[in-house]
């Protein structure tokens, strides 16, 4: 089968496509023939090594010292169940499935194999595979933190949303939206639009503004891009107010539920997935060269399937 390898860590050129042996699912997992990924910031992370300081020791240690053990990147998927292990109650072949695999990465492949009991479940009706695919990472991500902000057992919550035009970011605000939120959104001149789009009509801009000296003051600030710091924030919380990033030690948890609630909001028409581009598997280099100049807005898909 065709997949992208990660042949060592350095730039997008590092990636190439090869032919692989299909996996052979075991008797509590599923096959997948995957029809769309994307490429998000775990995986230019993971293929650049990006991180700082002692993080590099400690992700060589984690993921491979040379380069990354699992050579196969990609965190998300959206496909077609192929085959089933002879334990497998929940899932039949032909069903049109979309989850995540984590660290188990393998996503930027055409087959993969994932525990029925992990982070799977059935595609929204009303999505493309595209769709599906780019609504998993940014989503369960968004969702996991603001329920640890517990957005839910609040009213009227005031969230300030930084970096809200990325995967994570399109997908907070829709999340917070769906908690009947009243949300200000972080962006840059060019995501105004995208941001209008998705409804938000507090917005600040940090090219023309600098967001911290917003008179406001906010219950949950959260920071999508892990480019700020609760120290530069802090007097932009509220008394009890709550400060959240991406960029920190705390790793969005993936779970099949967080996937039933995305289901859910996109089949009854609260949630959207934000695409700016779509590429091939064997454009993947190209894929990456793009997420990795930071313009991105909302996800870059991967059409697997030929």
């Amino acid at each position: 089968m065709k997949a992208a390898i990660c042949t060592q860590y350095g730039p997008p050129e590092v990636l190439e496509i090869r032919d692989i042996e299909k996996p052979t699912p075991k008797d509590k997992e599923i096959l997948v023939k995957v029809m769309a990924s994307a490429v998000n910031s775990a995986d230019v992370r993971i293929r650049g090594l990006v991180v700082e300081g002692f993080m590099k020791i400690i992700m060589r240690l984690v993921l491979g010292f040379k380069g990354p053990r699992k050579k196969v990147l990609g965190t998300v998927f959206s496909g077609v169940v192929e085959k089933i292990g002879k334990e497998v109650a929940s899932f039949k072949v032909g069903d049109e499935v979309f989850g995540s695999t984590g660290f188990q990465l393998n996503a930027h492949a055409a087959y993969l194999t994932i525990a029925e009991s992990g982070p799977v479940s059935l595609k929204p009706a009303n999505a493309s595979f595209e769709e599906a695919a780019a609504i998993a990472f940014g989503g369960q991500t968004a969702i996991y933190f603001l329920h640890k902000a517990k957005i839910r057992k609040q009213n009227n919550t005031k969230i300030l949303i930084y970096g809200a035009t990325g995967s994570v970011g399109t997908a907070a605000v829709q999340i917070a939206q769906s908690y009947q939120a009243d949300i200000t959104a972080v962006c840059s001149s060019s995501g105004e639009s995208l941001v209008h789009r998705l409804g938000v009509k507090k917005i600040i801009k940090y090219d023309q503004e600098d967001f911290t000296k917003h008179p406001e003051k906010f219950d949950i600030i959260f920071d999508a891009v892990g480019k700020t710091s609760k120290k530069q924030c802090k007097q932009l919380l509220n008394s009890g107010g709550q400060f959240f990033t991406v960029g920190g030690m705390d790793v969005a948890d993936e779970q099949k539920a967080y996937l039933d609630i995305l289901r859910k909001l996109f089949e009854e028409g609260h949630y959207q997935a934000t695409i700016d581009r779509v590429f091939r598997l064997d454009e993947v280099v190209e894929a990456h060269r793009y997420v990795d100049t930071g313009r991105k807005k909302g996800n870059v898909v991967l059409q697997i399937a030929e």
